[in-house]
C-alpha cells in the first residue's frame, strides 16, 4: 500500500512539472496585465522545436534552447500585437494556438515524413532520470529509503528545475524591484507610467520570461516525458496550467499546489487503468482520464472559490498625455 502511494506521488511530480512551468509563465504575463491564453500554443511549438533540434543535432540541450527560442519568439509576437498595437489579447492568444497546431504538423511532415511526428529520440538526446547521491544505498531502508530513492531521486533535470522555479519566482515577484513594478503594471499601469517607468517594457520583459518558462514546459513534453514529438501532444496542458493559475490566485506557492492537484488526478488516472475497485468494478479508462479536464472546467467556471485577477489584466494600456 505504501509503495503504491509512493509510485502515485512519483508520477504526480513527473506529470506536474510542465504544468508548474507553464503556470509560472502565465503568472508573469498576467501579473503584468497580459492575458496569456497562448500558453498551449507556445508549449506545443516548443515541444516540436526541442524534439526536432535534438533529433538533428543529437543534443538535448540544444533542443531545450531551440524550444525556449521559439516560445520567446511567439511571446514577442503576442506582445507586438497586444502591447505595441493594443490588439485583443484573447484573439492574439487563440491565433498563436491555431498557428502552433497547424505549423508543427506541417513542418513535421515536410521535414521527417512521419505524419507530423519526429523520429524517436535516443537516451543520449533526451533528458533522463538523475540518481541522487546515496539513493541506491538507501533503497532498502524502510520508509525513508523508499521516499528518498523512489520519490525524491530518479527524476530528470526539468522536474527538479520546475520545483526550484517556484521559490525563485516568489523571490522575483515579491522581493525585487522588477517584481514590484510587474505587479504594479498589472494593478495600476497609470501609476507606473506616472513614476516615469515604461509599462510596455515591463510587459515585454514579463512576456519574455513567460516565453522562457513555457519553452521549458514544451521541451519537457517531447524530450523528457516522451521520446519525441507527436501532433497535439500538449493535449490541453496549457489551459490546465491557466486553471491552476486561477486556482492559485496568481501566487506562486498556491499555483504549485494547484498544479500538483492536477498532476495527482492524472497520476491516479494512470494507476487506475484496468484496476477493479470494490463495489464499483473496473472503471472505464475514459472516465478516469477526463477527471483533470472536468476539474479545469469547474475551476474556470468559478465553482471553487472566487479568484480575482490583477485589475488591469486584459486591458491595453494607453499612455496618458
Amino acid at each position: 500500500m505504501f509503495e503504491n502511494i509512493i509510485l502515485i506521488l512519483d508520477a504526480t511530480l513527473r506529470v506536474s512539472a510542465p504544468l508548474i512551468l507553464a503556470a509560472l509563465a502565465g503568472l508573469f504575463s498576467e501579473r503584468s496585465g497580459i492575458v496569456n491564453i497562448a500558453l498551449e500554443g507556445k508549449m506545443l511549438s516548443a515541444a516540436f522545436a526541442a524534439a526536432a533540434t535534438a533529433t538533428v543535432t543529437g543534443s538535448v540541450w540544444l533542443g531545450l534552447l531551440a524550444g525556449i527560442a521559439v516560445s520567446v519568439m511567439l511571446s514577442l509576437v503576442h506582445g507586438f500585437a497586444t502591447i505595441t498595437h493594443r490588439g485583443d489579447q484573447i484573439v492574439s492568444g487563440v491565433a498563436i494556438n491555431m498557428l502552433a497546431v497547424g505549423l508543427t504538423v506541417t513542418l513535421g511532415r515536410f521535414w521527417f515524413g512521419l505524419g507530423g511526428q519526429t523520429p524517436a529520440l535516443t537516451d543520449d538526446s533526451r533528458f533522463t532520470a538523475i540518481t541522487l547521491p546515496f539513493a541506491d544505498a538507501l533503497a532498502d531502508v524502510p520508509v525513508i529509503g523508499m521516499v528518498y530513492s523512489q520519490l525524491i531521486s530518479g527524476h530528470n533535470f526539468l522536474v527538479y528545475l520546475s520545483l526550484f522555479a517556484v521559490p525563485a519566482v516568489y523571490w522575483v515577484v515579491y522581493k525585487t524591484r522588477f517584481g514590484l513594478r510587474l505587479r504594479a503594471a498589472g494593478e495600476n499601469p497609470h501609476a507606473v507610467d506616472t513614476a516615469g517607468i515604461s509599462v510596455a517594457w515591463i510587459r515585454y520583459r514579463a512576456l519574455i520570461i513567460a516565453g522562457v518558462l513555457a519553452g521549458m514546459a514544451g521541451a519537457y513534453l517531447s524530450t523528457a516525458h516522451s521520446a519525441g514529438f507527436v501532433p497535439n501532444m500538449s493535449a490541453g496542458k496549457g489551459f490546465i496550467a491557466l486553471a491552476a493559475l486561477i486556482f492559485g490566485k496568481w501566487k506562486p506557492v498556491p499555483v504549485l499546489f494547484g498544479c500538483l492537484l492536477f498532476g495527482f488526478l492524472d497520476a491516479i488516472a494512470i494507476r487506475l487503468q484496468g484496476v477493479e475497485l470494490p463495489l464499483v468494478g473496473e472503471i472505464p479508462v475514459q472516465a478516469i482520464e477526463v477527471l483533470p479536464y472536468i476539474l479545469t472546467v469547474l475551476l474556470l467556471a468559478g465553482f471553487i472559490g472566487r479568484a480575482v485577477g490583477p485589475k488591469a489584466i486584459g486591458k491595453p494600456y494607453v499612455k496618458s498625455r
